[in-house]
């Protein structure tokens, strides 16, 4: 399968085809997130990156396959899908538990010979920063878990406001965050792909020193840059994040 086939895979979306780009960015959603939610942002970009978006199994056109509930099994899934994509570099953006998947398909990437351009990873701590949580998220009832999805302040209120839609998509969300919750980071070599993490200030998902972590899992740099908002500070600075992702991929480019 050649990148120019692969556009009937079920887990890449692409809202924006730039046929001439120079490289390729796939974005990788948060738990309960689907690829809709990165269509501001794909589109925010110029014609020299092209954008991809994946789709997890169990939600929007893919709700009635069985949905991952690990990050590994996720990451698993994806490297075969994504390959093709690789016929150019190839940076990966994942934004909180699709930072991990990101991570996750990013060693395998490497491990397969093709190692991503650079990987930025938002609103999550390292993987080797985990955090005990005696009550999981995704062992909650019903009315915890849109407790939880109200309080992120990511998802669409249109959503809260359709029960059958409500309903439709709790699976899915319970799956994630189990996948989320259940993620144990296991030792080996760091990338050599460069790590970019973005966070948001208010975060309380996401300390500093969680943040800066990141650091640890690449040999090739680093940097982290912080924006004014909460867990999903992204939706407020699109365009700043937008130019951020942007310049640093086309800066590794550069000879």
């Amino acid at each position: 399968m050649t990148a120019t086939t692969a556009g009937s895979s079920a887990w890449i979306r692409r809202y924006r085809p730039a046929e001439q780009a120079r490289a390729r960015l796939l974005c990788l959603p948060h738990a309960g997130g689907s690829a809709s939610f990165y269509l501001r942002f794909a589109r925010a970009f110029g014609p020299e990156i092209d954008v991809l978006t994946v789709q997890y199994p169990g939600r929007q056109d893919r709700w009635r396959e069985p949905c991952v509930d690990s990050v590994t099994g996720l990451a698993d899934a994806l490297v075969d899908e994504v390959l093709p994509w690789a016929d150019r570099p190839l940076a990966l953006f994942g934004h909180s538990m699709g930072a991990m998947v990101g991570y996750e398909l990013a060693v395998r990437l490497q491990g397969a010979g093709s190692p991503p351009l650079a990987v930025f990873a938002s609103a999550r701590r390292a993987p080797s920063r985990p955090r005990d949580n005696p009550a999981p998220i995704h062992l909650r009832d019903d009315r915890g878990l849109i407790e939880e999805l109200r309080a992120l302040s990511g998802t669409d209120v249109r959503v809260f406001e359709d029960e059958g839609l409500l309903r439709r998509a709790l699976p899915a969300l319970r799956s994630d965050y189990k996948a989320a919750e259940t993620y144990r980071y296991v030792p080996r070599p760091p990338l050599s792909a460069p790590i970019h993490v973005i966070v948001g200030s208010e975060d309380g998902r996401v300390t500093p020193d969680e943040a800066r972590a990141w650091a640890d899992h690449t040999e090739g740099g680093f940097s982290m840059e912080s924006h004014p908002g909460g867990h999903f500070y992204l939706t407020q600075h699109l365009s700043s994040v937008v130019g951020t992702v942007s310049s640093r991929i086309l800066a590794g480019l550069l000879p």
